[in-house]
């Protein structure tokens, strides 16, 4: 199959979506197929940009077997600002790409919203089918954070959102949840939506020894690290982190080491210094060879989401704790699908969001039982290379694709 794959991020860039496409592409391509990936030049969660990206507006790169079609439109201002207005540039620049790509179906990663439209266009335009796979559930996610009230401007996302849910063959959501939200919620009909779990490399991302040259570097040896790795983001509940760890200030040997960066970071910055917490530390967003060094380097991350959240989401960063062998502590809505995936893994706890003391006696529960924190361990590795392994899940992208193409023959 000739297959294109349309998504705003990719690494260099850090984060979800880089690393699910740049796996997913990498994956199709050992299996045989052509695989063309879509996307613009790098700059989120970057520090530092090669010379290579700089000074171009379009570059052809062949990696791993596949190949990368990066469309650069200008984006000036702060990072919300990138952030928001790339909603918007991202889908032309998918176009503007696609339309000179070979291909028989068409992949595409939402949000932002608006590519499941870049996908359509371009799909009308070649006659194949395109395929949306929604990670996150905008424009609810927005509106549950209270930060998208303007009942026209939802109004008008909402049929967006109806429109690419009506135009696209099929759609993929990562977890149950997600699938019964948008068939008792949105009215998608079932045979439309496929449950596609995220996937990781197994075979990357494996358990590494505690004691590392990360943790000798950032001096983490003779502490119980308790781990944060990823966004900084208002979803994610975090001034939590903060008030647990000014509960558990005076356990010495406990430090809070948060590895990322986002919209959230100065405030929590903030906080810690206001509060002369000695306890929590921080690191900027690392690369992605060095992020297994992370996990490794602590004895239990933390996976947090804010009481807000209504949509039934599973963050992809547990799926990668439990691959490197790291039990998980899970603040977050408890009727989501996250809180159950640890549950049915067996590889960590769960607690309420923005719970901190409850946050606070998990950790302390982890903290002096060693035994339960390596059954965690053991259990979670264990549960995801069985169910979340890439070549599993891809055989199932296959066959997801393979009956959308055999749908639009059907059609024409």
């Amino acid at each position: 199959m000739n297959i294109l794959l349309l998504t705003r991020y990719f690494p260099p860039e850090i984060g979800t979506a880089a690393n699910l496409f740049y796996e997913l592409a990498k994956g199709l391509s050992k299996k045989g197929h052509s695989v063309t990936v879509v996307t613009g030049f790098p700059w989120y969660n970057l520090r530092e940009i090669s010379d290579n990206y700089k000074r171009r507006l379009y570059l052809v790169e062949e990696v791993e077997g596949f190949k990368i079609i990066r469309i650069k439109l200008p984006i000036f201002g702060t990072q919300k600002f990138k952030l928001a207005f790339g909603h918007l540039t991202a889908p032309i620049c998918s176009v503007l790409g696609g339309m000179a790509s070979k291909t028989d179906v068409i992949y595409i990663y939402s949000p932002p919203l608006f590519m499941g439209i870049a996908g359509w266009f371009v799909g009308l335009f070649k006659k194949v089918p395109f395929i949306m796979g929604v990670q996150d559930l905008h424009p609810q996610c927005y509106i549950d954070q209270g930060v998208l009230k303007n009942k026209l401007l939802i109004h008008i996302l909402e049929s967006i959102e109806k429109f690419c849910y009506d135009k696209s063959t099929y759609i993929t959501v990562h977890s149950d949840g997600n699938k019964r939200y948008l068939l008792d919620v949105k009215g998608v009909p079932d045979e439309k939506v496929y449950v596609l779990h995220n996937w990781i490399d197994t075979d990357e991302l494996v358990p590494l020894p505690r004691l590392n040259w990360f943790s000798t570097e950032h001096r983490l040896d003779d502490k119980f690290v308790v781990g944060y790795a990823g966004t900084l983001g208002l979803s994610q509940g975090l001034m939590s982190i903060i008030d647990a760890a000014e509960i558990l200030k005076k356990e010495n040997d406990i430090l809070f080491f948060i590895v990322g960066d986002g919209i959230e970071k100065e405030k929590m910055e903030r906080e810690v210094k206001k509060r002369h917490l000695k306890n929590v530390r921080f690191l900027p967003m690392q690369p992605k060879a060095v992020y297994p060094w992370v996990l490794a380097a602590s004895d239990v991350q933390l996976v947090t989401l804010n009481k807000k959240v209504n949509t039934p989401v599973v963050p992809s960063k547990i799926l990668s704790i439990m691959a490197a062998g790291r039990c998980v502590i899970g603040s977050m809505p408890l009727s989501g699908d996250g809180p159950k995936l640890i549950k049915d893994a067996n590889c960590g706890l769960c607690v309420e969001p923005e719970d901190p003391l409850s946050l606070a006696k998990a950790i302390m529960e982890l903290k002096t039982n060693d035994i339960l924190r390596e059954k965690f361990n053991k259990c979670g590795r264990e549960y995801v290379v069985r169910k979340f392994s890439l070549p599993a899940l891809i055989g199932q992208f296959e066959e997801i694709c393979e009956q959308a193409i055999a749908i639009k023959k059907e059609q024409s």
